[in-house]
Formats: structure tokens, sequence, C-alpha cells
């Protein structure tokens, strides 16, 4: 996260005062992980040689965020000459406050300035939020930050792409997307091709680099039952050939074609591809050609640093709904051990499914939907605890125990009325303000 850190006091408040407020106030941003660009202390001096200098200093230098740091009163112009050179840029008016000395509160009126520029910010039509801090309270760095995670993924949507191997599994109607309006709004790319470009490069593939895969990562697995040795090449075959398409092209997320491509025309159930492709890339993944859950697990992603897992929904109960995966979970997920096992679901080929446990905590649900002309996203806030002992019919009996959380929520009525997709991506702690604050930047309508 990289921003700018312009600190402002009016000419006639002592300096060293100023300076070490806004001092403080960037080293509390540096603790939340803010690379800054500082320029302060910023006054209104007649000639205006620190609204110059501090122009200088910022037009050549890299930044996302501009962070507005008022230590003090200043006259409105001072800010204005600078901010008009960066209007493009998102930013953060924040306010600092005074301080207790004895029996009396000592101030230089912090929020006198930020008062008499919200407005006008507003007017003059920039993107920012009005963060202040309370005497007594801890500095509000922590907000200031999350705004500008969310300014910086913002941006990393804008130059990402999220790779797809066909187009609209099962001919659902839930996974498709516009390719021109989630451009304009949300910002990636979706770059499809066809499966046939994945099956000739594994016909290349040597088996000196199938044998590394099973010696440095399929070994780290649990098998609970033995699992046929060509199965396990051909999975691994098939992963190291979405893994050169994927690092040529640089994707930032990926699904395929699963039940009508993999399972029917390769006879290949691709649970350990995703299994792989998560844990040694690092790479979003999601099934079904859903294309809008791809796009959500890069927002989740560039905002939270976690790999967005999905899961799909079995039951919605009184206080909680069960959701699990009939497939895979990434490792960064899984509580214990990553635990597999050969096993077929109706008349599918037999394939490696994962049967690991899901980590429990608290947790933020999301799902990016398009409704008429505009983007929405769906948050939720919950709890993950582990579920009972449940299976879903047509697994081969004795049928596993797919990987789940029983998620509690304040009101699983209102959610099921407005649920978006059997699809969502999970993060864990609450992460809804960064979240906000993202759609917020991109326009997309919030619903919670």
């Amino acid at each position: 996260m990289k921003a700018a850190f312009v600190g402002f006091g009016e000419v006639n408040t002592p300096k060293k005062l100023i300076v070490k407020k806004c001092t403080d106030a960037a080293e509390s941003l540096k603790k939340q992980g803010l690379e800054l660009v500082e320029v302060f202390p910023v006054t209104d001096d007649y000639e205006e040689k620190d609204v110059r200098q501090a122009i200088e200093n910022l037009q050549h230098k890299e930044f996302d965020t501009l962070i507005l740091c008022v230590a003090g009163w200043i006259p409105t112009h001072a800010v204005v000459k600078i901010t008009e050179e960066f209007r493009h840029v998102p930013m953060v008016l924040w306010g600092l406050c005074g301080w207790y000395e004895e029996n009396r509160l000592v101030t230089t009126a912090d929020q006198a300035g930020t008062t008499a520029l919200r407005k006008v910010l507003s007017d003059l039509g920039y993107s920012f939020i009005y963060v202040y801090d309370i005497i007594g309270k801890p500095t509000r760095a922590i907000r200031v930050a999350t705004y500008c995670k969310a300014v910086t993924a913002a941006k990393k949507l804008r130059q990402s792409k999220a790779g797809m191997m066909g187009y609209r599994d099962m001919n659902l109607y839930g996974t498709l997307f516009d390719g021109l309006s989630l451009k304009k709004t949300v910002g990636p790319e979706i770059e499809t091709f066809d499966m046939l470009e994945m099956v000739q490069r594994y016909e290349n593939i040597l088996e000196q680099s199938i044998q590394e895969v099973l010696n440095q990562e399929i070994s780290k697995w649990t098998f609970l039952k033995r699992a046929d040795e060509d199965v396990l090449r051909k999975g691994v075959g098939y992963f190291l050939a979405l893994k050169q398409i994927i690092q040529e092209r640089k994707f930032k997320a990926f699904s395929l074609k699963d039940v009508d491509g993999m399972k029917k025309l390769l006879g290949f159930p691709p649970a350990m591809i995703f299994m792989l492709l998560a844990d040694t890339l690092g790479i979003c993944t999601i099934p079904e050609n859903d294309s809008l859950g791809s796009v959500t697990q890069m927002m989740v992603k560039f905002t939270t640093g976690q790999i967005g897992a999905y899961l799909e929904f079995y039951e919605f109960m009184e206080d909680r709904v069960l959701a699990g995966v009939p497939d895979y979970i990434p490792k960064e997920i899984t509580a214990g051990e990553t635990m597999v096992m050969p096993a077929a679901f109706g008349e599918l080929s037999q394939g490696i499914l994962n049967v690991s446990k899901v980590k429990t905590g608290e947790l933020t649900m999301c799902r990016l939907t398009k409704t008429n002309d505009r983007y929405v996203m769906h948050l939720v806030k919950g709890e993950g605890v582990t579920p009972r002992k449940w299976e879903e019919v047509g697994w081969t009996q004795p049928a596993p125990q797919l990987p789940g959380l029983e998620i509690l929520m304040e009101d699983v009525e209102r959610f099921a009325d407005n649920v978006m997709s059997q699809h969502y991506i999970i993060s864990y702690g609450d992460h809804t303000q960064v979240l906000i604050d993202l759609c917020v930047l991109l326009g997309i309508e919030i619903l919670q």
C-alpha cells in the first residue's frame, strides 16, 4: 500500500508541535503496513512556498492514496491548491486531535480545519473519506489504512485477469458475465481458452516433472484409501499444463468447465488440480466457470490477503446455514492435515476427493452479482463452527464427510431472501469495512 502523507498546520501554530503530531500520525500508519511519501509541515505561508514545495515533492512519486493529515487549523486554499493537482487520486481527510495538560484540554483546532474542508472536497467531486481522532481514544490509523487497502485493491483489479477454461458449465445462468460492464465498473478482464489447449500441453509434460510434483506436493496429503497411481499422474499432468497457461498469462484467479468439461469429456474430476493450483501458486480458484465468483475472490484477496475460498450452500436452518464443497478446499483454510480419498459421485468417474476439515471462526461471506445494469455486493458476517455429521446423496457408500461448516448468522431468513448464488466467498475475520470501501470506490451497491 503506497500513500502520500501531507501534514497541514497554520503558519502561526508552533512548527515543532505540528511536526510532532504529523510524525506520530505517519508512524502509526507505517505500523499498519503503509509505505508513505511524507510531506510536512505544509502551512499557509504568504508566499505559498510550502504549497509549491509539496506539489513538487509529490508530482513524480508513485502513490495510490493521498492522505490529508490536518494537525491544526489550516485555511482551505492551502489544501485545495495541492489536492487539485491530484484530484484523480482517492483521498483521506484525517483530522488529528488535541490533548490534556493537567486539568485542561489543549487543542490546535484540528477539527476546525477538517470541518472547513469536508464540504469543499465533496463539492469539488473528490473521492474521499473523512476520519477524525478523539482526545483520549486510540488514533484511527487503522481506519485510514483500511481505506488505503481498498484503494490499492481497486487499482489491482484494474490491472488483473481471471482465466477460464471453457464457459457456462452445466448451462448455468448465474455464472455468466458481461465483459464490458465488468471492465467499466469493477476493472478486471476474464480471459477464456479451450480445454484443447490444456490437453495439447498435457501431452508434452515430462514424466520427470510429474514425478517431482508427486514427491514434493502429493506426498504431503494423507490418503484415507489407496488411490490409483495413474489417476494421480494424470491429475498432476493436467495441473502442470494449466500452470503453464496461468503463469504465462498472469491470471490472478482461475475457473474451468467442471461437470460438462473435465468430468464429462475427459472423465477426470478436477478437485486435485484445483488443490495444486491453490496451494502451489496461491491463486484464487473456483469450479463451474463461476465468472463473478472469480471476481469476488480477487476482491477478497486484494483487500484481505486471504485466498478467498468458496463454499456452497446445502441446507438452511433457523440460526445457521450448512455450507460445504463437493470437491476441494485450499490448504490455507484447512484445519490440520490435507485428507483425500478416491471417490465417485453418481455416474461420474472416480476422482480424488478432498475430505479435510475446514477452519472454524469468525467469517465474512460475500458475493458479487449483476442485476440489470448495476453490480451488487452481498455481504454478511457469520461464525463458522464444526458441522454435525452429514452426507450428500449420490456418493459411493460409505458416503464421505465433505468439507464444510455450519455458519451461524443473525438473520438467516434475510440472508436467504437476498442470496445471490450457490457459491459464496469466505474470509476469516470481519472484513466488511474494507469491502464496503472497495465497493464505494467502484460504484458497486452494497447489500447487507
